[in-house]
């Protein structure tokens, strides 16, 4: 894995996490719509609140998935941090921050960091080259 790779799982977590928080509000707003049909004939006693039953499992399952997500981006964060301390030029380790932590755009780090947009690319360029990428003990 190169070290662009391994600095950018952050960002692909905190998407999944984010589209999973979407999905559950969906599901939220498709549970409030599910509505008792009142009829005076005698209806299917199995049929009756399965589907807001089976939104509001969906909903809790979906909420544990994303709270499993949320602890592994919390821990994932916190190695990047101590693999981006490990560089030793502190301009080099605020564009690596402010992109694989913060997820700025380039403009906007460029704007913070009162550089020009090509300079930032050949820090980050030069940053990578000295990260080391941890290798995976499993």
């Amino acid at each position: 894995m190169t070290a662009k790779e391994y600095l950018g799982q952050a960002r692909f977590l905190d998407m999944r996490i984010n589209s999973k928080i979407q999905q559950v509000a969906s599901l939220n707003e498709l549970a409030t719509k599910c509505t008792a049909t009142i009829s005076d004939m005698p209806g299917n006693p199995n049929r009756g609140g399965s589907r807001m039953a089976d939104a509001v499992i969906k909903i809790i399952d979906l909420q544990e998935e994303i709270n499993r997500d949320i602890d592994k981006l919390v821990e994932l964060k916190r190695e990047i941090m101590e693999v981006i301390r490990a560089v030793p030029n502190a301009e080099y380790q605020t564009v690596l921050e402010k992109r694989y932590l913060c997820f700025s755009a380039w403009e906007q780090i460029a704007v913070d960091m009162n550089y020009s947009i090509q300079h930032i690319h050949r820090m980050h360029s030069a940053a990578l080259n000295e990260i080391t990428v941890p290798h995976d003990e499993s």
